[in-house]
């Protein structure tokens, strides 16, 4: 077959068309397939973040990163702004990756990676900035606190973001009845958080430690902690413990006055009977010990032991009788008494038996003689009171029910 030369220039044009067409068509399948690909970031003040743009298919063409005021920072391995915080990590047609050290709360906003096709492509990435919050501080303590007045603990931290959480604790126990005041800074994105904790001074919490807690998502490994240790003042307790629980004619005996308090009451006094103790030589006081060398029954009474601090007094009161070993019923002596107390009780009850079956058996034989003396009245002889006394129950009985 032969062709004309317009016939060839036609095909030509048309074949000519339909590359262009092809080759368009292959440039937007590549095209399609790049999208550079970032995420967001949470970085702590202070610290150090990286910020990585993808891009899975490239054919050579730039990746920029740039910052919230839309400067760019880098363009590809190029460095386009002087901030000696912005490092590049690392650089490829795939990658683009950058570090930024010494975080401010500043730093914190929306970032770009474009993409230089036509047209160009953007990826966004929020970086997320973390307030450190200061340590914490308890002020409004003022040692030494008497038992029964008011605490009033303040803990406060600034410079959190988001705002910190405080938490008291007493001990390991944590205290949830307090009082949170949450207040911004001067900057405007800051916070400074305030907790009251109010309790009243007691005994049982002296020596104990109050602790201030911070909990933040910045602090998560090492959370910032304030203490108070409280320093309470209280009214002495008194009890008194003697050595042995039945003191006993001839022994000695040695009354222990435990007294508790802050400051600890020192010394103490014993007295007798509300008066000094009798007999200096038998009684020896030696701290917080009275000892009794050698008991008799004149030494029976009360004995009291009164301590004092700078708080107030208290006292204890122990009341001796002295036993005489003689008298005092061992446990044969007990077993004995028990036994007989059965017997008496067994004697009791036989003896009001008897009584009872007598009465009944009296009574009893009292009707017959009765019966037996009515028929008995008229008759010559015994069969004949018999029959007289039964006619005599007969005719009752028919007179009983003529009546009726």
């Amino acid at each position: 077959m032969i062709f004309k030369p317009s016939a060839l220039l036609c095909l030509s044009s048309v074949w000519g068309v339909l590359l262009q067409v092809t080759a368009v068509k292959n440039k937007s399948k590549v095209s399609q397939g790049q999208f550079p690909v970032t995420q967001n970031v949470t970085a702590i003040e202070g610290g150090t973040v990286n910020l990585t743009c993808r891009v899975d298919q490239n054919d050579n063409t730039s990746l920029q990163w740039s910052n919230p005021a839309q400067q760019t920072l880098y363009f590809d391995d190029k460095k386009a702004l002087r901030d000696n915080r912005i490092e590049l990590v690392r650089a490829s047609w795939h990658e683009l990756s950058i570090s930024i050290t010494d975080v401010m709360l500043s730093d914190e906003g929306q970032y770009t990676c474009s993409l230089f096709t036509m047209p160009v492509k953007t990826s966004k990435a929020f970086l997320t900035v973390l307030g450190v919050p200061e340590k914490p501080h308890i002020t409004g303590y003022s040692p030494p606190v008497m038992e029964g007045e008011p605490i009033r603990l303040t803990c406060k931290t600034s410079g959190s973001k988001p705002a910190a959480e405080l938490r008291w604790f007493k001990g390991d126990q944590e205290i949830t009845d307090v009082e949170k005041i949450q207040e911004r800074d001067s900057n405007g994105k800051t916070f400074t958080v305030t907790s009251v904790l109010d309790f009243r001074g007691d005994r049982k919490d002296d020596g104990a430690v109050v602790s201030c807690r911070v909990d933040h998502e910045s602090l998560s490994s090492a959370p910032h902690i304030a203490t108070q240790a409280l320093d309470i003042h209280y009214t002495p307790t008194v009890k008194i413990l003697p050595s042995t629980p039945l003191p006993q004619e001839g022994q000695q005996l040695i009354l222990t006055c435990e007294s508790k308090g802050k400051p600890l009451p020192e010394p103490v006094l014993w007295t007798k009977d509300g008066g000094e103790l009798p007999d200096p030589d038998r009684m020896v006081v030696n701290g917080r010990e009275l000892t009794i060398t050698f008991l008799n029954k004149t030494d029976n009474g009360t004995y009291r032991c009164e301590a004092t601090n700078s708080i107030g007094k208290n006292s204890a009161e122990y009341i001796l009788i002295i036993n005489d070993p003689n008298a005092y019923p061992g446990p044969a002596a007990t077993d004995h008494a028990l036994i007989g107390g059965i017997v008496a009780v067994v004697v009791f009850v036989t003896l009001c038996s008897i009584i009872l079956l007598g009465r009944y058996l009296a009574r009893h034989k009292g009707t017959y003689l009765t019966n037996e003396a009515k028929g008995a009245e008229d008759a010559p002889d015994a069969d004949t009171a018999i029959i007289n006394a039964e006619g005599s129950q007969v005719n009752a009985e028919e007179k009983k029910e003529y009546f009726i």
